[in-house]
């Protein structure tokens, strides 16, 4: 079975459609199927290209037995939603003409959340006349109404009309979570047609370890300090501001509680920004590190703060640094409504806050700090729970799916 998928991140980008996309393929590939991915030069989210790379027409490399194509594309950061369309139609228009050039496809599958991925992914089944996956990681273009990126009523009705047929046209919908899948239903596709495969991790690589002495020495950061992290984009549905004021009421009572900020994204020098101007000392901002770097800055965390907007939309969506940090045995203070939410408390792996309320996420930061035995249940709770979403387990469970539509057709 020859898999066809396009994304347009991909390794060694660090975000979560890139880690679940590769460690998917790299166990389909295992398991017999050929697997090739069109993708762009990774450049996400700081739109600079990784050392090694260049905006070529075609760049071709086998990554752990993966097929990797690499077209043209424009290439802009993660920030501004004109500048990022015209990147987003780019990689459609590019994607769709390098699927033209590969050879005997058995099935295709196109990921959001930006869903133009998706109709490359559509029109390339429809030229080549296989089945087709969607993929779907993110309610498009709802979403981009959350963080208000897009406020014409005219061009959201456009989008939506253009997602409601794709899903109508997919032969199979993967949704990374429930939510998403009710939410389909809602809107008239069939429940059968709809299979919830969630996010996951890599247990081989996200594991319990010390904490690196070598990074706490370069960050001026001392062997008792109390460390709270964010890993991951700083964007604007994340809303980090709300760590900031945190941090700043911490930062009078507690000398030895710090806070990282670790990663790139449209907010992130607004934000850096807002923490000199408050004079609040105790964060440090830290870039994007690589997949081989970044579990030693997960090890200097003793609690991990996940965060999203108040906002309806995200109350159906997971983060999937939840996963990480359950692996690496730290316990989670999470401010995300929904689905995500329940999962922390069915799960006992930390505490809960109500999303933009920093007065809150002080009192269970003040809350957890001061319980021992509450720190020490949510570090067991989370590497148990950790096992049930071995990223092994979920693609063998993806490509059982992917091989029944094969079969079928």
């Amino acid at each position: 079975m020859h898999i066809l998928f396009i994304s347009d991140n991909f390794y060694p980008e660090m975000n979560a459609p890139a880690a679940r996309l590769y460690e998917h393929a790299k166990i389909w590939v295992n398991l017999g199927s050929q697997v090739t991915i069109i993708t762009c030069a990774p450049n996400f989210p700081d739109g600079k290209l990784l050392n090694g790379y260049k905006n070529k027409l075609w760049q071709e490399e086998i990554i752990d037995g993966i097929r990797v194509i690499r077209v043209w594309t424009f290439i802009t950061k993660n920030t501004g939603i004109f500048l990022r369309t015209i990147d987003f139609l780019s990689f459609m228009v590019s994607s769709l003409i390098a699927s033209f050039f590969i050879k005997k496809i058995d099935i295709v599958i196109g990921t959001s959340p930006q869903f133009f991925t998706a109709c490359s992914a559509r029109f390339a089944s429809l030229f080549r006349k296989v089945p087709w996956i969607f993929e779907l990681r993110d309610i498009w273009p709802k979403s981009i109404k959350a963080v208000q990126a897009i406020k014409q009523p005219l061009i959201i009705k456009m989008l939506e009309i253009i997602e409601l047929a794709l899903y109508k046209d997919a032969s199979k919908i993967i949704s990374v979570t429930h939510s998403f899948k009710q939410d389909l239903i809602t809107r008239g596709i069939p429940e059968e047609k709809i299979k919830v495969i969630t996010n996951g991790v890599d247990l081989s690589q996200f594991r319990p370890i010390k904490k690196n002495n070598k990074i706490l020495s370069d960050l001026n950061l001392k062997s008792d300090d109390i460390i709270f992290g964010y890993i991951g984009t700083h964007g604007m549905a994340h809303s980090l501001e709300t760590v900031i004021k945190a941090a700043a009421i911490c930062e009078k009572k507690y000398k030895n509680v710090k806070f990282l900020l670790i990663g790139n994204g449209a907010k992130k020098e607004v934000l850096k920004k807002i923490a000199k101007k408050d004079k609040v000392k105790n964060i440090i901002f830290i870039d994007s590190k690589s997949r081989d770097e970044i579990h030693q800055y997960w090890s200097l965390l003793d609690f991990s703060i996940v965060h999203l907007k108040k906002n309806d939309i995200f109350k159906e969506v997971i983060p999937s640094k939840i996963f990480e940090s359950m692996a690496m045995g730290i316990p989670i203070i999470h401010g995300v409504e929904g689905e995500s939410s329940n999962l922390i408390k069915n799960h006992k792996v930390g505490l809960t806050f109500e999303p933009q309320n920093h007065e809150d996420l002080y009192q269970k930061i003040q809350k957890i700090i001061s319980n021992q035995n509450m720190i020490s249940e949510y570090k067991l709770n989370a590497i148990k729970t950790a096992k049930k979403f071995d990223r092994k387990i979920l693609a063998k469970k993806m490509h059982l799916e992917i091989k029944k539509i094969y079969e079928k057709n």
